[in-house]
């Protein structure tokens, strides 16, 4: 008798890891056969989005004189279009082309160690960053800047939709897909609960749960500031850069997590909602009513706060 049960397999991708937790059926495809599939997906990714490699379609546009058009993949204009979506929607709090100020600052691939610049390195970075010098011509992607585009606010985002969608397409109906911390599920496990998450408490040095949800359909992308970030002369600065500031962005929030049926859009999100912060932020998500929650940071202790679309799907995040 075939007994249903929780599956998975994982490895290394985009820097970091992936891992795929699926149930089992009657039918499907073996697992060897769906990691070749998924792991196919995230090479082509790879290989197309990644700024860690000269060779990527993205890379080889980036070093393009001003008032250059190159020919690119379907996925690559798709990713910069949605990219503008985003920065439109949030009025520039995320941008594609902010690369030069995470260089800057220390955060980017092409850094050169973490460190305030003067007022003159941070202007002259701002020269080079702008979503609106980036066009699509057909199936070319053009800029009339020296920009660079950098996928890193979505692409791992959009890859978990991929891989959650060819999944579905070869039988899959009950998956927790994870790629360098964002997530997906569908469906119930074979005992009939449904797949939980943890979203992590904001401690610098481990992890705690602050809370748990189960997911049935949504996406999860959290965006924090307190690990990733370096200290001078006494103050904190954040891998988050707000593009418009051309500068870490200086507020109480501490990390968001957003729930959305689009891992991309999720993973968009959490960036906008932790450059405009805990106010602002709140604002914006209450706005467009995104399923978001909060941490704040309140003197030494911190405090949550979810939106009303999160409290739809979860309940009640408010504590003090």
């Amino acid at each position: 008798m075939f007994s249903e049960q929780v599956e998975s397999f994982a490895g290394p991708t985009m820097g970091s890891t992936y891992s795929v937790k699926y149930v089992q059926r009657r039918g499907m495809p073996a697992r060897e056969e769906l990691q070749r599939e998924a792991e196919s997906i995230l090479a082509a990714l790879d290989r197309q989005l990644s700024t860690y490699r000269t060779d990527s379609d993205i890379e080889r546009f980036n070093t393009l004189p001003a008032g250059s058009c190159a020919p690119m993949p379907d996925e690559v204009r798709a990713l910069v279009s949605a990219g503008e979506r985003l920065s439109v929607e949030s009025e520039g709090a995320l941008d594609l082309t902010v690369g030069p100020l995470l260089d800057l600052w220390g955060f980017g691939p092409h850094g050169h160690g973490e460190q305030v610049p003067d007022a003159e390195a941070i202007a002259a970075a701002r020269q080079r960053v702008g979503y609106r010098h980036l066009r699509i011509d057909g199936d070319r992607l053009c800029k009339d800047a020296p920009v660079q585009v950098d996928f890193n606010s979505i692409a791992a985002g959009h890859a978990v939709d991929r891989v959650a969608a060819r999944l579905e397409a070869l039988g899959v109906d009950s998956y927790l897909v994870e790629i360098t911390g964002e997530l997906k599920a569908r469906g119930r496990k074979p005992d009939g609960t449904p797949w939980r998450i943890a979203i992590e408490a904001p401690h610098d040095h481990e992890r705690v749960a602050q809370k748990i949800i189960a997911l049935d359909g949504y996406a999860v992308s959290t965006s924090g500031d307190y690990r990733n970030f370096f200290e001078q002369d006494g103050k904190r600065y954040s891998h988050t850069v707000d593009p418009k500031r051309g500068a870490p962005v200086v507020h109480r929030l501490a990390a968001v997590t957003v729930v959305d049926p689009s891992a991309l859009r999720a993973d968009g999100l959490s960036t906008i909602l932790m450059v405009l912060g805990d106010e602002r932020g709140l604002a914006f998500a209450e706005r467009q009513d995104i399923a978001a929650f909060l941490v704040i940071r309140e003197g030494q202790a911190f405090i949550t706060k979810s939106t009303a679309a999160f409290e739809r799907l979860f309940g009640t995040g408010d504590k003090q």
